[in-house]
């Protein structure tokens, strides 16, 4: 795949944006309110008492880390990735993408926060996340407008 770069979190920059903290204390102020909540009760164990992730986070496939722990934050947004997975009917016409919606995201204020994280080329104004390792994704997105919007989705990846 063309247009891959990877980073290290030995590059990583320290300043942190206030738009990431803000989040952060939104939506674990969120969580705190409502802990009947599926998602709520599903994710206490991965945000810790700053709103930011209390686990690593790893690669589906192959085990690659791709955030350590404390590099984002619990962000709600819905946004549509293309599917991960193969074509699910065989008259699917050809060129056509299956996709997923999601929701819950790690929200990544600066991209050498990244232990580990691949760019595709530009899809229109998104560049979309992948596992440097393994190549597979999308993970996560970013908009080329929003300058620190790192967007991984729960759903696509591991924690541990």
């Amino acid at each position: 795949m063309e247009g891959i770069l990877v980073t290290t979190s030995w590059f990583r920059l320290t300043a942190e944006s206030s738009l990431v903290k803000t989040r952060a204390r939104v939506l674990h102020l969120e969580m705190d309110h409502n802990p009947g909540t599926k998602d709520a009760m599903d994710r206490t164990d991965l945000v810790s008492e700053d709103g930011k992730n209390s686990k690593s986070v790893l690669c589906q496939r192959c085990g690659s880390k791709v955030l350590s722990p404390g590099m984002a934050v619990l962000a709600e947004k819905e946004f549509i990735l293309p599917s991960m997975r193969k074509k699910s009917s065989i008259g699917a016409t050809e060129g056509s993408v299956d996709r997923d919606t999601v929701t819950a995201h790690w929200l990544v204020g600066d991209m050498f926060d990244f232990e580990n994280v691949g760019f595709t080329n530009d899809v229109g104004r998104i560049k979309y996340l992948i596992c440097a390792d393994c190549e597979i994704g999308p993970i996560g997105w970013h908009c080329l407008d929003d300058k620190i919007g790192y967007y991984v989705a729960l759903d696509r990846v591991n924690h541990a």
